[in-house]
């Protein structure tokens, strides 16, 4: 039976991938964006397709919201976010509105139509610098360490308190980097976009040590699948992520040798590449993985599959968000 799924940001890296596997699987989906960060070229595809709508408006309009929303909705997936973790004391303002105020704005709007299924996508980020490898859902909350992770942690709690106050069943997925098609920005963008421009001298924030997990986009998005079929009450909170990491240096080595480069590496030094930076994020995955959800790509074949993207859409590359 087809639904209505509404997709904030659906013209994102993750939305817009979201709403091609959607329609593919003939559910009715609506994007709301104000394409700041995303791209119409990435919805070329579902624009052709009946059971597509797309809303260009911004989610700091609670009117416009709660108008937009005034249908048979069956699920909202909050997707829309400033992920701009590394610039964020440039703007401190920036991710309490982006996130943490719109996220309010969306359950508001939901509340005053009677929508009660709202997917979130949250981060690693709010374990901040955990003493526990791979992290748990239920890992003890260190001191918060970039205002990106602490606005997440607020959307959060306002989930939470929507799901309890009004009913609301809600569902979120505490990402590592996500990886793959339609991917514009993090360490693959910037070193490919680097090398590209130089390929003889590559620089590197931190010592190149620091440790990260990544999964891919298409994993990403069947573990959220998998959970919405599978769980049906209250709250439910997952990890997404694989069971390994690799370090910066291994990613910058495949993605050096798949260009055919040899640079220079020049080091900043720190062991946080920037304030807010964790040096180790891996996450445990047992919860999602108990629902049957396995990935099916590893993390250097998704840095392999992203600079492959990368290097056969280059308009990624320059300024024109809308093209």
């Amino acid at each position: 039976m087809s639904k209505i799924h509404f997709i904030t940001g659906g013209g994102g890296f993750i939305g817009s991938n979201l709403v091609d596997k959607l329609l593919d699987c003939d559910q009715k989906v609506v994007v709301y964006d104000n394409f700041s960060t995303g791209r119409k070229k990435f919805l070329e595809q579902a624009l052709s397709n009946p059971n597509f709508m797309l809303l260009e408006a911004d989610l700091l309009d609670l009117e416009a919201i709660t108008s937009a929303m005034n249908i048979p909705i069956d699920t909202v997936w909050h997707l829309a976010a400033n992920a701009d973790v590394r610039f964020g004391l440039d703007h401190p303002r920036k991710d309490l509105e982006q996130n943490t105020i719109v996220t309010h704005n969306v359950l508001d709007a939901m509340r005053l139509n009677d929508i009660k299924k709202i997917v979130f996508s949250s981060t690693g980020s709010i374990y901040g610098e955990p003493l526990v490898h791979p992290t748990p859902e239920d890992a003890p909350f260190p001191v918060q360490t970039s205002l990106y992770g602490a606005s997440k942690l607020a959307c959060e709690a306002l989930i939470q308190a929507y799901c309890e106050g009004f009913g609301f069943n809600g569902y979120i997925f505490r990402f590592v980097s996500i990886l793959g098609e339609r991917y514009t920005h993090g360490h693959v963008f910037d070193f490919c976009r680097s090398l590209l421009h130089n390929p003889d001298e590559l620089r590197i924030l931190g010592d190149g040590h620091q440790r990260k997990s990544y999964i891919y986009v298409q994993d990403c998005i069947d573990a959220m699948l998998l959970a919405l079929d599978k769980c049906h009450d209250g709250v439910n909170i997952f990890n997404l992520g694989v069971d390994s990491y690799v370090e910066v240096n291994d990613s910058v080595n495949a993605i050096a040798q798949h260009l055919k480069v040899s640079p220079r590496l020049k080091y900043s030094g720190e062991k946080r590449g920037w304030i807010g930076d964790s040096p180790f994020i891996w996450l445990d995955t047992g919860r999602i993985q108990s629902l049957g959800w396995k990935p099916k790509i590893n993390i250097l074949d998704g840095v392999i599959k992203t600079l492959d993207w990368l290097l056969l859409h280059r308009y990624v590359f320059g300024d024109d968000h809308n093209e």
